[in-house]
């Protein structure tokens, strides 16, 4: 049994990563508050911005990962707030950290002891990762952070057959896009694009699948972003 493990695939880019490894014949967990609309993905209800977020489900899900003959771990989770670093209290930036580090760690720790050569763990990241634009402190505090843990642990589990990547996806369709910029400046994001679009979370599902099956990628960062126009 190949097994995907994606946290926050109730929508966006994890919907459609748990979309496309479930027609690659994975199976498929879910790991977030919400509960992934597809009927045959198994959801563990958990909120990751809480320090004992594993516990209820971590029994459950060592299960899963001692059945399975390989493992995809996606971090796709994330917490995006509008903030800067004149006016973010340390205690909303650890908010943000809980989810957007703290809990890959977490879940790290748990899964990588029973993951089998041909395994993998994948980043998604963003394109700050590598830069910043004002008003996403935390975020890009948070994205940089995850670059970093991708590179350590590859470097930490190198010999086990398992590999790591971080996918730094531009503007990408989703809930989580159209809640942070406003209606009136989506045509500026769109033109940030060569291809003058947002990119679709199924353009990204399928960029995941692919690294998921590519030892070739392991440490790299790759930015699937159609191309960002710098102006």
């Amino acid at each position: 049994m190949k097994l995907a493990i994606v946290t926050g695939a109730s929508a966006g880019i994890g919907l459609a990563t748990a979309k496309a490894f479930l027609e690659a014949g994975y199976k498929v967990v879910n790991l977030s508050r919400r509960p992934c609309p597809l009927a045959a993905v198994n959801h563990f209800r958990c909120d990751l911005a809480e320090r004992d977020a594993l516990d209820s489900v971590g029994a459950a899900l060592i299960e899963h990962l001692d059945a399975a003959e390989t493992c995809v771990l996606v971090h796709n989770a994330s917490q995006l707030r509008s903030d800067t670093a004149a006016d973010t209290p340390s205690e909303a930036l650890r908010g943000v950290l809980e989810v957007n580090v703290v809990a890959i760690n977490t879940l790290n720790r748990l899964a990588i002891p029973r993951m089998r050569p041909g395994s993998s763990i994948l980043f998604v990241a963003s394109t700050l990762a590598e830069k910043a634009v004002p008003g996403s402190y935390s975020y890009v505090v948070s994205k940089h952070a995850q670059v970093g843990m991708m590179r350590a642990c590859c470097q930490d589990i190198a010999g086990s057959g398992i590999h790591t990547a971080c996918i730094c996806p531009g503007f990408t369709d989703t809930e989580m896009l159209r809640a942070h910029v406003p209606a009136d400046a989506m045509d500026a994001v769109r033109r940030m694009s060569a291809f003058d679009r947002l990119i679709e979370p199924r353009e990204i599902a399928e960029t995941l699948l692919w690294a998921a099956t590519s030892p070739v990628v392991n440490g790299s960062v790759i930015h699937a972003n159609l191309g960002q126009v710098e102006r």
